[in-house]
């Protein structure tokens, strides 16, 4: 579906482009007046009305296109990076020698390295 309204965006942005460069612009009748030629063949405003329609309807297009995937792009499910990774710690990371012990609670097995003062029982 997005997809769709996508390919259809790009398509009204072209059309809308060309049709807009196809209109005549508002300051080329003011040339005739002091003697110049018009070049409009169908009277003062008879050609640009369908031009002047299809760019209001592009426009429209354009504009609920737009809304359409604004609105889209903000229900996307965005996953983490983390998301399903299960990060393994050690279960009994090993103490240095020199640095400070943390007490076992009380009647908790103690299960340190024979030599580590934590691994006395406490008594």
């Amino acid at each position: 579906m997005v997809t769709t309204v996508v390919v259809l965006h790009i398509t009204v942005c072209i059309a809308l482009v060309i049709v807009v460069l196809l209109q005549q612009g508002k300051g080329a009748d003011v040339g005739a007046v002091f003697g110049g030629s018009s070049q409009t063949v169908f009277g003062a405003g008879g050609a640009s009305s369908p031009l002047f329609k299809l760019t209001w309807t592009f426009a429209a297009l354009f504009a609920f296109t737009s809304l359409f995937l604004a609105y889209s792009g903000t229900k996307r499910i965005s996953g983490s990076i983390f998301e399903g990774r299960r990060i393994s710690l050690p279960l009994h990371p090993a103490v240095p020698s020199g640095a400070p012990s943390v007490a076992a609670p009380p009647g908790a097995a103690s299960s340190a390295p024979a030599g580590n003062p934590a691994s006395a029982p406490p008594k």
